[in-house]
């Protein structure tokens, strides 16, 4: 319950605090950050680093905001923030996001490829449909996404390929299983820094 005597709806998980903005959201759309040896910022996207963690929104102009003034006042000290701070986080974020495509991929519940993304969303196997933000518009607009479902278009071909083994992939689907809901959160904390 809150102080005001009303139950929080926590079906999205637990929730944290932006250290900029002030808002309470849920923590999936969060990244944390925790301050490492040396007194230097590092960024936790596993959330499992020990530490006090200090949670920033997954935007990039929010990161900015953040690396300029609010990581000293969140950690009570001074700290060093690195001068590569947002591209470390967008690196963790492909690097978990395609780790999860390519857990998915092992377990059966992913495909790609045009015609098996195709017969997927045909037979209404698929939840999720994610293609290449390089990849051809008139390719890409061959294909929707299910009725009900995710549309993830904001990792490259060269990143897709790494998650199905290949050099480039540009159409990809996700069916119903588990790993689904978790790489659409993950890649919507990608989108926050890439949009």
């Amino acid at each position: 319950m809150t102080r005001g005597g009303k139950d929080k709806d926590r079906s999205d998980g637990p929730e944290r605090k932006c250290i900029v903005t002030g808002e309470v959201q849920p923590a999936s759309g969060l990244i944390r950050f925790v301050v490492g040896p040396e007194d230097v910022i590092v960024p936790d996207v596993l959330e499992k680093l020990p530490g006090r963690g200090m949670w920033v929104s997954a935007d990039r102009k929010v990161l900015d905001e953040a690396s300029r003034k609010h990581f000293a006042r969140a950690a009570r000290k001074a700290v060093t923030v690195p001068d590569d701070l947002l591209t470390q986080v967008e690196t963790a974020l492909v690097g978990r996001v395609t780790s999860l495509l390519a857990m998915a991929r092992k377990s059966g519940d992913a495909v790609a490829g045009y015609e098996k993304v195709k017969d997927w969303l045909g037979k209404d196997y698929a939840d999720v449909l994610v293609q290449a933000s390089d990849g051809s518009e008139r390719g890409k607009n061959k294909l929707s996404t299910p009725y009900g479902g995710k549309f993830i278009g904001w990792l490259t071909a060269d990143e897709l390929g790494l998650a199905f083994g290949r050099e480039t992939v540009i159409h990809a689907a996700l069916g119903t299983g588990g790993l689904s809901k978790r790489v659409v959160e993950e890649a919507a904390r990608l989108k926050g820094l890439r949009g």
